[in-house]
């Protein structure tokens, strides 16, 4: 029964995370992977997509799959997220899929996910993307439990500034989540996923209902269907708000109850879950997390100068420590 025509049946694939040998076997379905022997993350055998070679998987959801791939044109390594064959008759999901390259295709900012291109193969939709495959914020703050401060604020401050070019363009994220901040090899913070992102003059979609987060929604959006550039600015404090403390802001039996608490029930300061956390942080984080829109920072550059000074004593302070 083992023959030596064993070895034939299989090839040698690098892992594209932590790049360890392993053998998959040739008879393997296109697009079918097996865990990596070392880091478990998923393997396949090399699929041709126009001139993309697909070697591993970086992510993958319910909507899409990502997947790093070597461009032989330009002859660089990308991502490439290719829509789910499910979606693939679905005429909404498509137009959503496309509306998203349009957004983050106008967005050339160092902490945003640049898109490439743009295609179709088989029948599924796919974009051509910047590779950020070390991670998410998300990722650290389940290995960490809380990351370091330093790293928060200089989160903050990259994605703010990323929020910032978003709203000069007409456009409202309206996700911002620690899952959606990838890091690249050189540990940049990303922007990425523009699948709800909208512009300032669509109007409503009564029928899709209230898209988002409920951990870090704004509770403009839950108690008023209203949304502008605070409303990015309330998510992205939830977020550096989970990543400083370990827990998000509100947590509550149903996604209703989780997303109500946003308006109705009072945020617990930074500081009083962790005294390690600096003032000027605390108080920074408190103020975009205000329930009034109104009380927030006027604008991203104040959020900015503020989180600024606050990792300046912070990193002086971890200097003489």
């Amino acid at each position: 029964m083992y023959g030596t025509s064993t070895k034939s049946s299989l090839m040698m694939v690098p892992c594209g995370r932590c790049g360890a040998n392993n053998f998959v076997p040739a008879t393997l379905q296109k697009f079918q992977t097996i865990p990596c022997t070392e880091c478990r993350s998923g393997v396949m055998a090399p699929v041709h997509m126009d001139h993309f070679e697909l070697r591993s998987v970086i992510g993958q959801g319910g909507m899409a799959t990502v997947y790093r791939a070597t461009d032989h044109v330009l002859a660089r390594q990308v991502a490439v997220k290719l829509m789910a064959p499910a979606l693939a008759q679905d005429k909404k999901e498509m137009q959503n899929f496309y509306r998203e390259a349009q957004h983050q295709a106008g967005l050339n900012h160092t902490n945003i996910v640049q898109i490439y291109n743009y295609g179709e193969f088989e029948g599924r939709k796919y974009l051509v993307m910047e590779v950020a495959d070390q991670g998410s914020l998300d990722d650290r703050i389940q290995k960490q439990q809380v990351v370091p401060e330093l790293n928060v604020l200089d989160v903050g401050i990259k994605i703010s500034s990323a929020l910032e070019l978003v709203w000069k363009k007409k456009l409202m994220h309206l996700d911002i989540k620690p899952g959606n901040i990838l890091y690249n090899i050189d540990g940049e913070p990303k922007l990425t996923d523009f699948g709800i992102a909208q512009h300032t003059e669509d109007r409503r979609d009564d029928e899709a209902g209230l898209l988002g987060t409920p951990y870090y929604i704004a509770p403009e959006r839950v108690a008023e269907f209203r949304q502008d550039w605070r409303s990015d600015l309330y998510s992205l404090a939830a977020t550096l708000y989970h990543a400083l403390v370990g827990r998000v802001p509100f947590d509550m039996p149903s996604i209703e109850e989780t997303a109500y608490a946003h308006v109705e029930e009072r945020l617990i300061p930074p500081r009083k879950i962790r005294r390690d956390i600096s003032r000027d942080t605390n108080r920074s984080i408190e103020k975009a997390m205000a329930k009034d829109p109104k009380r927030r920072h006027s604008s991203y550059g104040e959020f900015i100068m503020e989180l600024e000074a606050a990792r300046s004593k912070v990193a002086v302070k971890t200097l003489h420590r």
